[in-house]
């Protein structure tokens, strides 16, 4: 199964899990998992049908090109990246 990998803002859904594993194919199907398991993060991930605005994912390494249909393998390392701001 692939592992998601939580960032700091988000692991208050996941009772302080740093990361976790859930079943999927496409990253729209990864956040559904998490969803049933974590009730209240897909809102925080998604927006109607796309990621959240100044949220980015990235695959194995490689920043997600593809949004809610990017392949995922079943090995996959799965990473959500919140825009940082400041100045």
């Amino acid at each position: 199964m692939p592992t998601v990998f939580i960032p700091a803002q988000l692991q208050s859904f996941t009772g302080g899990a740093r990361k976790v594993e859930v079943k999927g194919k496409t990253l729209r199907e990864v956040i559904e998992a998490l969803d049933a398991a974590f009730p209240g993060l897909r809102d925080r991930l998604v927006e109607g049908d796309r990621l959240r605005p100044g949220l980015a994912v990235a695959i194995d390494s490689v920043i997600c090109s593809a949004g809610l249909r990017q392949a995922v393998r079943k090995d996959s390392e799965v990473h959500f990246i919140p825009a940082i701001s400041g100045g």
